[in-house]
């Protein structure tokens, strides 16, 4: 291990790094560093080498969602805070475009495989208040619900992310595909409705 790190000096190699591999851009040790006044070492500095870096990349990706829905404040609507996960999901992606497109590519490991459940865990305690709210059925499990709604989620906003679907269509669209999973999962449409409704208008105000 180094025996200092500088924070911004690992954060401009990990953005950068991300940034090469979604514009499909060869990623070396001088194109990594080339106009961000970094040494090449750097990347063993901080990194140990390249392999290291991707997955300190995929990392980065998964940390950085965990903190965004971990600061999403718990509503005592349970549906609606399900919800506000999901437009946090999505703002963090339209946020961190590059990364969320590298951060689901397994080609590379997790330094810390525990940091993808960290990001997935909240939607799962999620599930489980609908189900005791009553507002979801208990026919299915909160980890079943959880990663249906995610599944759901995740494809949209990649295909926003990627540009396939516009921004607006995304904003259009998704709101709708959260009702429907939230009905699957044994709410009625209109308090489903209500509560998504509610969600994306907090997170817009």
């Amino acid at each position: 291990m180094p025996r200092s790190q500088s924070p911004e000096v690992r954060r401009v190699l990990i953005e950068r790094a991300a940034a090469l591999l979604a514009r499909r851009e060869a990623v070396t040790l001088r194109s990594l560093v080339a106009g961000t006044g970094v040494s090449t070492m750097s990347v063993y500095t901080y990194f140990d080498g390249m392999p290291g870096l991707w997955g300190a990349v995929r990392q980065e990706g998964f940390l950085r969602l965990a903190e965004r829905l971990a600061g999403v404040e718990r509503h005592r609507d349970p549906v609606r805070h399900l919800s506000a996960l999901g437009v946090a999901y999505v703002r963090n992606a339209l946020d961190g475009p590059d990364l969320y497109r590298v951060m689901f590519d397994a080609s590379w490991d997790l330094p810390d495989p525990a940091a993808a459940a960290a990001a997935f865990e909240p939607l799962v305690e999620g599930a489980g208040r609908a189900q005791k709210a009553g507002r979801f059925s208990a026919d299915t499990t909160p980890v079943d619900i959880a990663l249906r709604y995610w599944a759901d989620g995740h494809g949209v906003t990649s295909l926003a992310v990627t540009g396939v679907l516009s921004i607006d269509d995304l904003h259009r669209h998704a709101p709708a595909m959260q009702v429907g999973q939230f009905v699957v999962a044994g709410d009625t449409p209109e308090r489903a409705r209500r509560s998504v409704a509610a969600a994306w208008r907090a997170a817009d105000a």
